[in-house]
């Protein structure tokens, strides 16, 4: 049976808050709107997304303030605020960066059954905004949190590099990501390495991993953001690390700890 969401928008508090909040129910549509108290736009949209959760009774509302909660924020690569994430359990529906109320009430009227006009709405509001999602907006162009120190000018360089190369399709992407998932019988992708993991739940994983003693592979994402995007759509899973086991997504970090905890995960590397 559904759980019934929430009849007002949640403060998400703490990342096991927002786990829990999505494992409630992994059939209805979540909204994440990840915002901050110093960005004017997000003013607004706070008040949208009140009026809407009044509307859709039957949808997940989420604030997180992206600072504050910035393990959540990172997961789903905001860089923006206000940025809007909808999902239908773990599957990925749309990202809305900025404060565009027609295109958020859209984008949720078709995923809750909003009708064809609806529909065709969000197509040329949903190209429109993932194209900007890729950066800051002018208006708001702070980043919700600093990187870590040390890596900026590697970074910059890497990307320039890949920029100079030639452009993969999407069949190479495709390619690549599955030939990486394979490398080792558990694959881990992930933001950084293991020694410098770049958040926190990259992190988390590690920790869980080590204490069942295994070995595994790893991939920096943030290295190559052609899989990164590569995985997301192959895999149907919007969030990293995602763990492979065997070539096969088993999951995220949330998943990896049900699994470990129910003693499944044993069972599924008994022959790695």
């Amino acid at each position: 049976m559904a759980t019934p969401a929430p009849t007002k928008p949640v403060d998400v508090t703490s990342s096991e808050h927002f786990t829990s909040l999505m494992e409630a129910d992994l059939t209805r549509v979540s909204v994440l709107n990840f915002w901050a108290p110093w960005a004017e736009p997000c003013k607004l949209m706070n008040d949208v997304v009140s009026a809407l959760a009044n509307k859709h009774k039957n949808v997940l509302f989420l604030n997180i303030e992206a600072e504050g909660q910035s393990e959540v924020a990172d997961s789903f690569d905001v860089e923006s605020v206000p940025t809007f994430v909808l999902l239908r359990g773990h599957t990925l529906l749309g990202k809305i960066s900025g404060a565009n109320p027609t295109a958020l009430s859209s984008a949720i009227e078709t995923h809750v059954g909003g009708g064809p006009g609806a529909s065709s709405s969000l197509d040329s509001s949903s190209q429109t905004t993932s194209s900007r999602s890729n950066g800051p907006l002018s208006s708001t162009d702070a980043k919700p949190q600093a990187p870590p120190p040390g890596n900026d000018d590697e970074d910059d360089e890497e990307e320039e590099e890949e920029e100079e190369g030639e452009a993969e399709t999407p069949e190479q992407i495709e390619a690549r990501c599955q030939k990486l998932m394979v490398q080792a019988p558990i694959m881990l992708f992930m933001k950084g390495n293991p020694d410098t993991p770049r958040c926190g739940f990259s992190q988390k994983t590690i920790n869980l991993l080590r204490k069942e003693g295994v070995e595994f592979g790893h991939y920096d994402i943030l290295k190559d953001d052609n899989v990164r995007q590569g995985l997301k759509k192959l895999n149907n899973w919007p969030t990293f690390p995602q763990i492979i086991i065997k070539g096969e997504l088993i999951g995220g970090l949330d998943i990896l700890k049900e699994h470990i905890d129910n003693g499944e995960f044993k069972a599924m590397i008994e022959d790695v």
